[in-house]
């Protein structure tokens, strides 16, 4: 269900946060870059593990932010194929079950992989 995915990025500091340290910048840009964010053919991002290999930073012309190559990785929700996941209801309409796990609301169960014979009520919305 949860992975530790390695990645590879160059992160940009802008002098505004020269003042603090670059291990502590590089974790606050990533987080808001990753976290909780659907990556294709990764999974769901959920925080920051470690910062694994940082390379020297350099400013370019024209560009005063230091531009670092880092090497990361971060926890990721990537539950495999007919994984068994407990889940709460938290409405249903006619274009499925919507179910949240706690961390992620967005699973939708749609009528065509419910179980049969099920049938949607408009007024109960059940």
């Amino acid at each position: 269900m949860f992975v530790l995915s390695e990645f590879k990025d160059v992160v940009r500091t802008p002098p505004a946060v020269f003042d603090k340290k670059l291990k502590v910048s590089i974790t606050e840009h990533l987080n808001s870059k990753l976290a909780n964010k659907v990556v294709p053919k990764v999974g769901l991002c959920i925080t920051l593990f470690d910062i694994q290999h940082l390379e020297d930073s350099y400013i370019f012309p024209g560009d005063g932010g230091a531009h670092t190559k880092v090497e990361f990785r971060f926890v990721v929700f990537r539950p495999f194929i007919d994984e068994i996941i407990i889940g709460k209801i938290r409405c249903c309409t006619k274009d499925g079950v919507h179910i949240t796990l706690g961390f992620f609301d967005d699973i939708l169960i749609p009528p065509s992989n419910l179980q049969h014979p099920s049938r949607f009520d408009e007024t109960e919305q059940v």
